[in-house]
């Protein structure tokens, strides 16, 4: 039986996963689940991209199907910085707080109006046989002057979604995870998720007839 490879070490995104897939049928792992520890070079040009890329290194590497993202906060006013560079933003060993710090600076005092931005996500599904299929997600927003919230994780704090008056960190983890970019991003990938579990019952069939 085909198990599915989540791979990422980032504990806020396995919250983040274990809840969006609840209702889901297969079985899934993590990369310390596995004892797997690969640093994957980022050299895409976008999130798909860098996505495919490290699905791909970790089928290959497990033998299994594997799940990745990739992610980020693309902010208007900044021709869509900090992108595909959304970790690295405040350079090695930042924290979240370093790396909205320097966003709200980067953008002083430039009025609410001109401050839209928007998460997005890229997930891919990798086989060990080298193919893979990317799905995106995206949530529209604006970056507030200040941080306020404690829940969630990245720039949460200062992304603003005017629809709810709060920013995502004030958001109740159930209502983000029914509106954050990966949240709609599974949520397209749920076709790519079905032909895993019809890999699986191919693995099944094999198994069986091979009895």
């Amino acid at each position: 039986m085909a198990r599915l490879l989540i791979a990422t070490a980032n504990r806020g995104k396995q919250r983040e996963y274990a809840s969006l897939l609840a209702d889901w049928s297969g079985e899934y792992v993590f990369l310390q689940d596995l004892g797997l520890e690969i640093e994957v070079e980022e050299t895409g040009a976008s999130f798909a991209e860098i996505a495919a890329q490290k699905a791909t290194v970790y089928a290959r590497a497990s033998n299994l199907p594997s799940l990745s993202d990739d992610s980020g906060l693309e902010v208007d006013a900044l021709g869509g910085v900090p992108g595909i560079h959304t970790a690295r933003y405040a350079g090695p060993g930042a924290s979240d707080q370093d790396r909205y710090r320097k966003l709200l600076d980067a953008l002083g005092h430039t009025p609410l109006e001109q401050r839209s931005a928007r998460f997005r996500c890229a997930v891919a599904l990798a086989y060990p046989n080298g193919d893979v299929a990317v799905a995106e997600g995206t949530c529209e927003g604006v970056i507030a002057f200040e941080p306020r919230g404690e829940h969630g994780f990245g720039y949460d704090p200062v992304f603003y979604l005017p629809q709810f008056g709060c920013t995502m960190a004030e958001l109740p983890s159930e209502i983000k995870n029914e509106l954050s970019h990966r949240a709609r991003a599974i949520r397209a990938a749920r076709p790519l998720l079905c032909k895993l579990a019809a890999y699986r019952d191919v693995g099944r069939a094999a198994d069986a007839a091979s009895t």
